[in-house]
């Protein structure tokens, strides 16, 4: 078991994944975004995971949206701030990845692959959409590639090493793992390796608990016993599956990108900070301590939040 003393939480706000209709606690516009993030940092979260909406709700990767939103959060708390570079389906990958040069975050979803990334069966939970791209948006997945070619992969990785960015790697499969041994062994990984493991995608590995528990044993195996680790945990098992993780040593993941709810039967969280206020309760009832942004700096070896440029 990892020697690490405490847990790093992180809240992933809004995603790209969920729409507006799908919950009336949902944040959607720019300014709700910031401020869930701002509450979820307040109640506990040492990392914010960035998604940027224009105000209808939908996804978007344009830098005037992404600047408001980071502005506000910095401006407010000394959450770390990353940001995503899986940005929405329909956006290129120089879309997807120019907001890293841009904003020079503290840290980033790196994908480590390409995937049929699909959540169609969505639509069937919208039902009278608030605005007309909500049901073409989901629906198309069906016919979906996530695209991260190893190209696609390399300059990723070498522009956050250049931006001083650490990578989140978010790992959807079992043979991402050897991609990330690839670019290990190339020497183009030159930061320390922190994972985000993502089960439960409709293309990606199951989740359940002795797939995640290969998963992260073929990781150590991989890329070594120091690496550090977290997992998402979508839909109504965010909870258990991340307690799970932090009783294996690694740091845990909330957040309404990953999941709604508050609870199991169905009840919605009415915000971020309230699912981080849930597992900071249970991670605190096991004896775990929680880490404060600038722990998570140091757990991290992150750049400071005084080194971005937003």
């Amino acid at each position: 078991m990892s020697k690490q003393k405490k847990v790093i939480i992180s809240a992933a706000i809004t995603g790209a994944i969920h729409t507006p209709s799908l919950s009336p606690y949902f944040p959607a516009t720019p300014e709700q975004i910031a401020r869930q993030a701002i509450d979820a940092a307040n109640a506990g979260a040492a990392v914010v995971h960035i998604h940027a909406r224009q105000h209808d709700g939908m996804p978007v990767g344009d830098f005037d949206t992404f600047r408001q939103i980071l502005t506000a959060i910095k401006q407010a708390c000394n959450a770390v701030i990353g940001i995503t570079t899986g940005g929405a389906n329909g956006m290129s990958t120089e879309e997807r990845f120019s907001v890293i040069e841009e904003f020079q975050p503290e840290m980033a979803s790196a994908n480590c692959g390409s995937m049929n990334f699909c959540y169609h069966k969505l639509a069937k939970s919208i039902g009278t959409p608030k605005y007309e791209w909500e049901i073409p948006y989901v629906t198309r997945t069906y016919d979906n590639v996530f695209k991260n070619t190893f190209q696609d992969m390399e300059y990723c990785i070498r522009t956050m090493n250049r931006c001083g960015t650490l990578p989140e790697y978010e790992v959807f499969d079992y043979g991402q793992l050897a991609n990330l041994r690839y670019f290990q062994k190339e020497g183009i990984i030159t930061q320390p390796i922190y994972i985000q493991f993502v089960p439960g995608v409709m293309g990606g590995f199951p989740m359940d608990n002795e797939g995640m528990m290969f998963m992260l044993d073929q990781a150590k195996k991989m890329l070594g016993d120091d690496i550090q680790y977290s997992t998402v945990a979508g839909g109504r098992r965010m909870f258990r599956y991340s307690t799970m993780m932090a009783l294996q040593g690694g740091n845990v993941r909330v957040g309404m990108e990953d999941g709604l709810y508050i609870k199991p039967n169905g009840e919605l969280a009415v915000d971020n900070a309230a699912q981080v206020r849930k597992i900071k309760g249970i991670l605190e009832a096991l004896d775990y301590e929680i880490a404060s942004p600038d722990e998570a700096r140091e757990m991290l070896s992150l750049k400071g939040g005084d080194q971005v440029n937003f």
